[in-house]
């Protein structure tokens, strides 16, 4: 494999910064607990009319952060985890940035959209996205009088073309479900810079900031489905936003009245999975590149989408903006004479032993779909191909197993599918 190009200059986070986040060490939580302890509380009280002035007018617990009159607006334990998000997501830059929890991802993404884009706007999207951030621009801002503009991923003169007077959010993926594709992110950012009041929003899912750190690159707003990678054990879900402290903070006012707030078990369910990230991500860029390079050389696969493959069509900007390539691999199943495309995928995802066939990604067990069936199985073949969804595509989550049992497990259910 080629040599990788040199990381960002500011850096990418290491897993002292996902253990201990923004606190330094020792510093003591409530009963000096080691861990983050759980406010399970709808409301918190007063001493007196005193204390409770003295916090309307900022005086007392600083007016913000998590300690607030009521659940909704705040809470220490999900306080603690925004906090080391956006240490995580941000690290040394210069400014100040913080993070913002939600019960899902979807939560995130609609909250920001609904928040930012008032009636007669217009956001932009690529393509290649997941497929319900596509159908709420598509619908569900339509009846509230917003624009949408769907762009090929990687069509950046298509990109710049779809911009109108009223753009306010470009909004794409990196990598993309399912094909991996990479934004080339200072790209994106000087092409919103050239017209005013344009926000650029990247969900960053697929890669976390172990693998990449969109905000060096001057986007906006940085999303995550924290079921994912940041929890680690799919056992919780959970979804941020992170971007500068003064957008963040009119995004927190908004969720006061909208409502979408995380509970606080989910949050301290988060903030374990944190702690173990870099390593997880680390195993799972290695085994997730030797999958992919097995694959690539075997003949019952027609195609692989990994972008550290140099086959990979963003393979040279993923060099340049990332430090590592992400767990996800895609790929086509080849489809012998006599099968249907989805019955050649199917009997390579049933020959497999080690991945639960699963939506989702990011957990320590391997899961694995096709995405003609998962997500897309009331379209007809005819309609997938037409927006690019193979019947005979399979998108493979690594998790944490053994690299070389992974690898042993593919070897002998693709010789089951040549069968």
């Amino acid at each position: 494999m080629e040599k990788r190009s040199e990381l960002p200059k500011e850096g990418l986070p290491n897993g002292t910064t996902a253990v201990h986040g923004h606190l330094p060490a020792r510093t003591a939580n409530p009963s000096h607990a080691l861990t983050t302890p759980i406010w399970q509380t709808a409301t918190y009280t007063f001493a007196n009319t005193a204390d409770l002035i003295a916090y309307q007018e900022g005086k007392l617990w600083g007016g913000t952060g998590g300690r607030v009159e009521y659940a909704r607006y705040g809470n220490p334990t999900v306080r603690a985890v925004e906090q080391r998000l956006a240490a995580l997501e941000a690290g040394n830059l210069p400014g100040s940035y913080d993070a913002l929890l939600f019960p899902t991802g979807m939560t995130a993404i609609t909250h920001i959209l609904l928040s930012m884009l008032p009636t007669g706007s217009h956001v932009i999207f690529t393509d290649d996205s997941y497929r319900k951030t596509r159908q709420f621009c598509q619908t569900f801002l339509k009846r509230l009088g917003i624009e949408s503009s769907e762009v090929p991923m990687g069509d950046y003169d298509a990109l710049a073309a779809a911009i109108q007077p009223n753009t306010r959010i470009i909004l794409t993926e990196s990598p993309t479900n399912p094909y991996l594709r990479v934004a080339d992110l200072e790209r994106i950012v000087a092409i919103a810079k050239q017209h005013k009041r344009i926000k650029t929003m990247i969900d960053a899912t697929f890669a976390t900031p172990v693998n990449q750190r969109p905000l060096t690159y001057g986007i906006d707003l940085v999303i995550h489905s924290g079921t994912k990678y940041f929890s680690g054990h799919n056992d919780v879900m959970a979804g941020v936003a992170v971007g500068e402290a003064g957008l963040i903070h009119a995004l927190r006012q908004s969720q006061g009245m909208l409502g979408g707030v995380l509970d606080p078990h989910a949050a301290y369910l988060l903030e374990r999975g944190l702690k173990t990230l870099a390593l997880r991500v680390q195993q799972q860029n290695r085994s997730a590149q030797a999958v992919a390079e097995f694959l690539e050389g075997h003949p019952a696969i027609d195609r692989v989408w990994y972008p550290g493959l140099p086959s990979h069509p963003d393979h040279a900007i993923a060099r340049q903006q990332m430090g590592g390539f992400g767990g996800v691999v895609s790929f086509e199943v080849a489809v012998p004479p006599g099968q249907t495309a989805l019955d050649a995928a199917a009997r390579v995802v049933d020959g497999l032993k080690i991945p639960y066939i699963a939506a989702s990604l990011g957990g320590v067990e391997s899961l694995i779909e096709q995405p003609a069936i998962m997500s897309y199985f009331e379209l007809s073949t005819e309609e997938r191909r037409t927006i690019g969804m193979k019947d005979n595509l399979v998108r493979f989550a690594i998790g944490i197993e053994e690299t070389a049992d992974i690898l042993a497990d593919l070897e002998q259910a693709l010789a089951v599918g040549e069968q």
